[in-house]
């Protein structure tokens, strides 16, 4: 009897850590889904005794490497082996195009092969590469020495250059370790950009060394009253560090005009004179038609708002028409662009309520120019079209087709996040345990079944730089929330923006995201289990 338990256990054990000969390839569960993918005989032996050998610019290649092991070694105990000289896991990287994120990796029996025309689409072979993996990979001390990977090759590139995602850490402050915890989860679905919302009416949350009450006073609450926080700039600096190993660009944002009580509390010389009542936001809302009468007046007093945090919008507002405002601006800009190496910075500008119209589109316009001035491209959201936007700012579109149809006509290009489809605060049905629903409720399904270059009428592929997926946090106050927000989610919207339409299928991808859900258990990632997919 001994031995029968100790043979079943042996034969769960082979199951558990190993794939079998004949397992194929395209049954992976790969999310997002590859471009072209073709099975084969036979299957790889990965085991400690194994080498990594690379070609190419060696110095490019190290921290893909590196990151390749470490994933390794966290589940197996153990790193391979890597050099230029010899090894039966090759990496290639064949020319060095950082416009070109397309690879092919092949398997066989005796090697695999990754290669690419730059080290981006090396790293997204190496996220392939784990994925092709028992899922077992992605759990932490396994004890696994040993495993088998289907044969085949896989050609793959995205659909769309800007793959993203946002977190709001202003409603409620996430520490550096949660965005690094959500970077590596965008890594895994190849999203390269993430977009930070570093302030709004509950809380200021990056250190501006020339305006210190900022974080002084502005970063110290958040929706319902907690503590908050901020990054300070070193705290910004690790983030932007870690999302580059990962092939992630960060995108800082400043909301501004509007949604900037946090600012105005900090520095009361910014205010208009229009603070906020106490739990009277109807009040407030219902004065925006005399609003432009009132911040032109001449007996302003401008006092220092009160911290906020509730959940309404569309009170606050800076004074465009004052000097003061724009030496701000001109500071914290500078600040943010100088430990920022991507090309873009955010400067909001939705529901701005209580800033006249005309005043409005001289604040964006001035606004685009000192972002320019200091190296970065402009994205904001869609109403910022409604003003004259610099070549290659980019509009973000949110809410109404005819903003983005608007910048559209101006030649700018527009990043895809309808709040119907692709907002991850959205609750999933009636009874989703956190979460809004003003836009739509968004079950998985509707994450999925979209498509940006018909999306909106009028407005084509050529016309779309990419698509993110935000999380706004009024609702959110920890890493169990985001987790329970997000996954499944963002692999639904991660398909959409890497995988051609034509090659995305519903009954598919339900199959693929069970997979990846094994995997996200593994990791201890407390997902929302869609009662649309058998994850069993």
């Amino acid at each position: 009897m001994k031995n029968l338990y100790a043979l079943a256990a042996l034969s769960l054990s082979l199951s558990l850590f190993s794939c079998n000969k004949g397992d194929n390839l395209s049954d992976r569960g790969f999310v997002p889904l590859p471009t072209q993918i073709s099975s084969s005989s036979g299957s790889f032996t990965l085991n400690a005794e194994q080498k990594i050998q690379i070609s190419g610019n060696e110095e490019s290649l190290r921290g893909i490497v590196s990151y390749f092991n470490q994933q390794l070694s966290k589940s197996l105990g153990f790193e391979l082996e890597s050099g230029t000289e010899s090894g039966s896991i090759k990496i290639e990287l064949e020319a060095n195009n950082p416009e070109d994120e397309s690879y092919e990796l092949t398997i066989s029996d005796e090697e695999i092969l990754i290669s690419a025309n730059s080290p981006a689409g090396i790293f997204y072979g190496v996220q392939t590469l784990l994925q092709a993996m028992p899922v077992e990979v992605f759990a932490e001390n396994t004890g696994m020495q040993s495993f088998e990977i289907p044969a085949g090759e896989i050609q793959d590139n995205p659909a769309y250059s800007y793959r993203g995602s946002m977190l709001d850490v202003s409603r409620h402050f996430l520490p550096v370790e949660d965005v690094k915890h959500y970077l590596d989860q965008m890594a895994n679905l190849k999203l390269n950009y993430l977009h930070l919302h570093l302030s709004d009416d509950q809380g200021w949350r990056i250190e501006i060394k020339s305006w210190p009450q900022l974080t002084e006073i502005g970063a110290q609450t958040e929706v319902g009253g907690g503590e908050g926080g901020f990054f300070t700039q070193e705290d910004y600096k690790e983030i932007v560090r870690y999302a580059a190993e990962r092939f992630i660009t960060i995108v800082p944002e400043i909301d501004m005009p509007g949604h900037t009580n946090a600012a105005l509390a900090s520095y009361g010389d910014l205010n208009p004179g229009i603070n906020l009542p106490d739990g009277d936001f109807e009040t407030v809302t219902k004065s925006v038609d005399k609003a432009e009468d009132e911040f032109k007046g001449s007996n302003i007093t401008r006092e220092a708002a009160e911290l906020y945090t509730g959940r309404e919008v569309g009170f606050s507002t800076l004074d465009t028409d004052l000097d003061l405002t724009y030496e701000f601006i001109e500071d914290v800009v500078r600040e943010i662009a100088e430990i920022t190496p991507g090309p873009y910075f955010h400067i909001g500008g939705d529901e701005s309520h209580v800033t006249a119209k005309d005043d409005y589109v001289y604040f964006i316009e001035r606004v685009q120019e000192i972002v320019r001035d200091h190296g970065k491209t402009s994205i904001g959201w869609d109403e910022v079209a409604t003003s004259k936007l610099l070549p290659g700012n980019v509009a973000q579109f949110w809410a109404l087709e005819e903003n983005a149809k608007l910048a559209v006509d101006q030649g700018n290009q527009i990043l895809m996040s309808p709040a119907k489809k692709a907002y991850l605060d959205m609750q999933y049905d009636s009874t989703t345990r956190i979460g809004l629903h003003w836009a739509a409720y968004i079950e998985l399904d509707s994450a999925y079944l979209w498509d940006p270059a018909t999306y909106v009428d009028g407005i084509s592929k050529s016309d779309i730089l990419g698509v993110e997926a935000p999380l706004w946090t009024e609702t959110v106050e920890n890493r169990a929330d985001t987790e329970y927000l997000v996954f499944p989610r963002l692999g639904a919207l991660a398909e959409v923006a890497w995988s051609p339409a034509s090659s995305r299928d519903w009954e598919s991808f339900k199959s693929r995201i069970r997979v990846m859900g094994q995997r996200w258990e593994n990791q201890g990632i407390g997902f929302y289990k869609s009662p649309l997919v058998n994850w069993e």
